[in-house]
């Protein structure tokens, strides 16, 4: 069986080989490619995106961009929900690379919450652990923490 350290290492450094592509009918000035990325399972979409978000600019209009936003077959992928679960819940019996398809309009206001900033992601991590430390721990290791070790594990996530 294999040691607890290798499970967690295994988890941490997990990556996902991704392809984000354009939907089909944003409008485009010219063709856009597909994107290509190793994702950390243990991060958040909407942090590790901005490459993503750069590369896809490049051949929209500026009056066309809303809030970018993800979906897999058709499904909203939620931003709060870490990556690794992401892929477990909707693509973990498909070929690889997962195949990602980017929004810039049409925000599903029913399906997925909005994402203003880092900080709000920030700020739902933090609520997570907390959650997580009072179920496990009684609180115990969170409250021992000083804020400096908060920014620390969210620098490490980050």
């Amino acid at each position: 069986m294999a040691d607890d350290k290798d499970v967690l290492r295994d988890v941490w450094f997990g990556r996902i080989p991704t392809c984000f592509t354009l939907y089909q009918d944003e409008i485009t000035e010219r063709e856009a490619e597909p994107f290509y990325l190793l994702l950390p399972r243990v991060s958040y979409l909407t942090l590790v995106t901005d490459k993503v978000k750069k590369h896809f600019l490049k051949v929209m209009k500026a009056e066309d961009v809303e809030e970018m936003w993800f979906d897999f077959e058709g499904t909203p992928l939620k931003w709060h929900y870490p990556i690794g679960l992401l892929f477990d819940l909707h693509a973990s019996n498909t070929a690889l690379p997962w195949s990602i398809t980017v929004h810039f309009k049409n925000f599903p206001e029913r399906d997925l919450l909005h994402c203003p900033s880092n900080s709000v992601i920030e700020a739902h991590f933090m609520s997570s652990i907390k959650e997580a430390d009072a179920l496990k721990h009684k609180s115990q290791v969170i409250n021992d923490m000083q804020k400096k070790d908060h920014k620390q594990l969210w620098m490490g996530l980050r």
